[in-house]
């Protein structure tokens, strides 16, 4: 007899991912996720194409004000407040270009996270694997971009990077401390087994430019050395890493996460001028 699986909502945050977001709810939908959707103000047709799923998996949608500058510690505090007091056993902070999978293809995430529970821990860890195009296969932004974008590396800066759902707690956790990587409260207990995200992050260089290039970031949070090198990417900067470079996805079974890199490979095109601005401004100061 199949137990009864307990309620986990994904708390959603977007801005013109309209290429995204309904592949993104209608897979965390098939994996027994609910979801509840923060729209940053966008200006395409994110939310029209989030609507069609209300009362299909999607339980809620709010548009969150925006200023002039793209403030992302307001959005984490809001998920904190939303996993306060929306009604659900576990809470998954989440994003639309990433597809959250369960550790074994026999399982649902739905029904992972009810056995992480009943094994008595109150968080999950995310192993991530970053999907990009490479130079024999440069443009994949149309809606099939899950099928044709198969060259993938996986990324691991330090462990855990991916703390990102959790069991409902008593007190309200904390997001924006972390920049939304680490989700943090009392007696917090990790499963040992990470569960695994597929994160694609860009699908073409045009497409780097409509993502990342059109946000004006708030000072205070690159002060905190939030964003990286996010604020100082242009298309011109991108050199695409042949296929030879990563490895090829055959299925979420073969997810290979050996050797991780420790940067992201867009960061590496970025870093050289990012530092030579900095130094730069330094000088000046000085």
């Amino acid at each position: 007899m199949r137990r009864n699986l307990i309620r986990v909502v994904a708390i959603l945050a977007s801005y013109n991912e309209e290429r995204f977001i309904a592949a993104c709810l209608e897979h965390l939908f098939q994996q027994g996720i609910e979801t509840y959707l923060i729209d940053d103000s966008s200006t395409d047709d994110t939310v029209r194409t989030a609507e069609r799923y209300l009362k299909r998996g999607l339980i809620g949608i709010e548009i969150f004000p925006r200023t002039e500058f793209y403030m992302w510690k307001p959005i984490l505090e809001r998920k904190e407040q939303l996993a306060h007091t929306l009604d659900a056993d576990w809470f998954m902070h989440a994003d639309p270009d990433e597809i959250r999978i369960p550790p074994r293809s026999n399982q649902t995430l739905a029904e992972a996270f009810s056995e992480a529970d009943a094994q008595g821990y109150n968080a999950v860890n995310f192993q991530e694997f970053t999907f990009v195009p490479t130079r024999e296969a440069p443009d994949h932004d149309h809606p099939e971009y899950q099928k044709t974008m198969r060259s993938y590396y996986p990324f691991l800066p330090s462990f855990p990077h991916q703390l990102k759902a959790w069991k409902r707690q008593p007190e309200r956790v904390e997001l924006a401390w972390s920049g939304g990587h680490k989700v943090r409260f009392a007696n917090l207990r990790m499963c040992p087994t990470s569960f695994l995200m597929r994160h694609y992050q860009f699908l073409s260089v045009p497409h780097t430019q409509r993502k990342y290039g059109a946000k004006k970031i708030d000072r205070e949070e690159l002060k905190a050395g939030w964003h990286g090198w996010r604020n100082h990417l242009n298309a011109e900067m991108i050199k695409l890493p042949s296929q030879a470079e990563l490895r090829t996805y055959i299925s979420d079974d073969y997810l290979d996460a050996s050797n991780p890199r420790t940067r992201h490979l867009i960061e590496e095109c970025v870093a050289p001028r990012w530092k030579h601005r900095l130094l730069s401004r330094l000088r000046l100061t000085n």
